[in-house]
């Protein structure tokens, strides 16, 4: 048996549970590369919505999906995805299909600048309520330095709470890396 690499596999989870035209959030935008593959798996008639605070990150990916000609289906953010479900438009409250974080800091960027525990998990406690049953939440953990650790801790203990009658939970890791390496939690809404 194969194992799927962490970022791969993340996509994959994705590409099962959105089809075209629906509705999905990329919570930490970075450098653009998951908006631009949400905006082209939703097609032409679906909606992005990303969230960044970080506004080198947003005019990056602008400028991405610029030059690939989808940025009519994408909404970006410059603020926290603690402010989902305020941001969202009522009308894709429960329509959500997928969500994507890719938690830590913005490769190239400040590396002070890092996602944090209480934001995100408070971002995640909005999108379960904003997605629609047979929804995907992808969380990218990325634990290599201090403040990572800490968030992967405090994630693991919230994701262990989730009633397992309102979402399936999973961890997928390699487990024999010398280093910490990226690991998924997948949050599939019932």
């Amino acid at each position: 048996m194969k194992l799927d690499r962490i970022l791969p596999y993340t996509r994959q989870l994705l590409e099962r549970a959105v089809s075209l035209g629906e509705v999905v959030i990329d919570a930490t935008v970075g450098n653009g590369n998951d908006t631009l593959f949400l905006a082209r798996l939703v097609g032409e008639h679906g909606r992005v919505y990303g969230f960044d605070i970080q506004k080198e990150a947003i005019d990056e990916t602008m400028t991405k999906l610029e030059e690939h000609e989808l940025k009519n289906r994408v909404l970006l953010f410059n603020q926290g995805h603690e402010t989902i479900e305020d941001t969202l438009p009522p009308v894709h409250h429960g329509k959500v299909a997928g969500v994507v974080f890719n938690l830590g800091y913005l490769p190239g960027g400040d590396e002070t600048i890092v996602t944090r525990p209480r934001t995100t998990i408070s971002a995640v406690e909005q999108c379960l309520r904003v997605m629609k049953p047979g929804g995907m939440l992808v969380l990218v953990v990325y634990h290599g330095h201090p403040e990572g650790a800490v968030e992967r801790d405090y994630l693991l203990r919230f994701a262990e709470q989730i009633d397992g009658m309102e979402a399936h939970v999973l961890r997928y890791q390699f487990i024999n890396n010398q280093t910490p390496s990226p690991f998924i939690i997948a949050i599939e809404k019932r």
